[in-house]
């Protein structure tokens, strides 16, 4: 195989970067088992890094930042709107976007349903390494997408992909997927550590040097994460996640890392028989409740970048004939929901030690801020007393360990949001209560758990 002139292929220990020229499952420096990767060392070629920050011949001298001039970056629109939202405003010439997700998730459909949009209006290409181009072709024919004008390429060779891209000079580069490329100056096998790193640099290198607005689809683990090695999501420019459950018909796609944008930035797709489509309303979506009022139910305010979403929260109290009882959470973090339950007995005079808790948001939703605590404090009172709560109710704040409700951000936009929504009476923390109020929502402002177990 093919490889750069004064190269020299070596496996070195990821742990302690010891390098040996012959593979072993035993490091002979660290001595620990299965920490060898397979690594290119060689002489930096002229030019072989060409495109990055301060990769020039010359020698760059450092200015002062105050005098450097920002500039806006220029954007394009991906075709859908809930895309661009995540992406900050729409797509960058020269970024990387690397989204992951599960098998079977909508990544492929969503990737196929924005080069059909941008038919026509800027030259792309879709290269895929898992499926032919027939497979692809059904899909297309099957969602109803009319792709005149994308071009498709059966490909898993960076050498000829690269070769095929510089050619012909597309605006919109979609690879599917990374763990299918492979290099021939590599020798591992496609989808490894070094080649998944190396193809996924090249391919960077390549769109910065082009201004080629690049997407890489990435497997993920069976724990949910992106499967390869980690500097995969140090080298590209956005991380986005594309959630939900396979039974589920929405599907919900989120940035982690944006360097062009706001990242829990959240975008909400439903996945229909012509394929995905906008939610332009999660908030009406996600509160598809029952016509009359169940006990344990509550409608709290979550944020997930710039906008405010209506989720309601499920708890169920039941008597545990265990000896340590159960406390499940759906949708939030374990030790948060013991802190919750903690706070609730001390400082509500709340006794659940001998009932197990169930928790669950509704739509399949993570709760990954503290806004949400007097909600969940509030449904577990409701479900164990077996007292339901007016659905015309919602409620926000934090706890803290002494029982006080503590303002949120945002707390004013969020009850607008509540308002807009047909709600008429909100539990809040007092310091989030504007002066002027909200026209055709009750306020209640509360100071510590006790009162906003009063209230309700």
């Amino acid at each position: 195989m093919s490889k750069p002139k004064d190269a020299k292929i070596v496996y070195r220990c990821t742990e302690c970067g010891h390098a040996q020229t012959k593979w072993a499952g035993q490091c002979g420096g660290c001595g620990l088992w299965n920490t060898l990767v397979e690594s290119i060392e060689a002489k930096a070629a002229p030019g072989r890094y060409s495109g990055y920050a301060g990769s020039g011949g010359e020698l760059a001298h450092p200015v002062d930042l105050s005098v450097v001039e920002a500039e806006e970056v220029s954007r394009a629109s991906s075709g859908l709107d809930e895309l661009d939202r995540v992406l900050g405003g729409g797509m960058v010439a020269g970024s990387a976007i690397l989204i992951g997700g599960d098998p079977g998730i909508g990544k492929s459909t969503l990737l196929l349903q924005t080069l059909a949009a941008l038919a026509g209006t800027v030259s792309t290409l879709y290269i895929t390494g898992e499926e032919s181009i027939q497979q692809v072709s059904l899909r297309a024919k099957r969602l109803n997408l009319a792709c005149t004008g994308v071009k498709i390429l059966a490909e898993t060779s960076l050498e000829r992909m690269l070769a095929v891209a510089r050619e012909q000079k597309h605006s919109l580069l979609v690879v599917d997927s990374i763990q299918t490329v492979y290099t021939e100056v590599l020798q591992s096998a496609p989808g490894s550590v070094a080649q998944v790193r190396e193809c996924a640099a090249q391919l960077v290198r390549f769109a910065k040097q082009s201004g080629t607005t690049l997407f890489l689809v990435g497997h993920v683990t069976k724990e949910g994460a992106l499967a390869g090695p980690r500097v995969l999501e140090h080298m590209v420019d956005t991380v986005l996640y594309f959630e939900g459950d396979p039974g589920n018909r929405f599907r919900v796609i989120r940035a982690f890392k944006n360097r062009f944008g706001a990242v829990n930035e959240l975008g909400v797709f439903a996945m229909t028989e012509t394929g995905l489509k906008e939610v332009k309303n999660p908030s009406a979506i996600f509160l598809s409740r029952y016509e009359e009022d169940m006990p344990g139910s509550i409608v709290t305010v979550m944020r997930e970048g710039s906008r405010p979403l209506l989720v309601e929260v499920q708890a169920l109290v039941d008597e545990s004939h265990l000896a340590a009882p159960r406390r499940v959470a759906v949708g939030m973090e374990g030790n948060r929901l013991a802190m919750l339950l903690a706070v609730l007995h001390r400082h509500g005079g709340v006794g659940i030690l001998n009932q197990d808790v169930f928790i669950n948001l509704v739509g399949g939703l993570r709760l990954t801020e503290t806004a949400g605590d007097l909600a969940v404090a509030l449904s577990v009172a409701s479900s164990l007393r077996d007292r339901p709560i007016p659905r015309d109710w919602l409620t926000f704040g934090e706890l803290g360990l002494s029982g006080e409700v503590r303002p949120v951000q945002n707390g004013e936009e969020r009850l607008r949001e509540a308002a807009k929504h047909g709600f008429r009476h909100a539990v809040a923390p007092h310091k989030n209560v504007p002066r002027g109020g909200i026209p055709g929502l009750d306020i209640i402002a509360v100071k510590n758990l006790r009162e906003a177990l009063a209230v309700l």
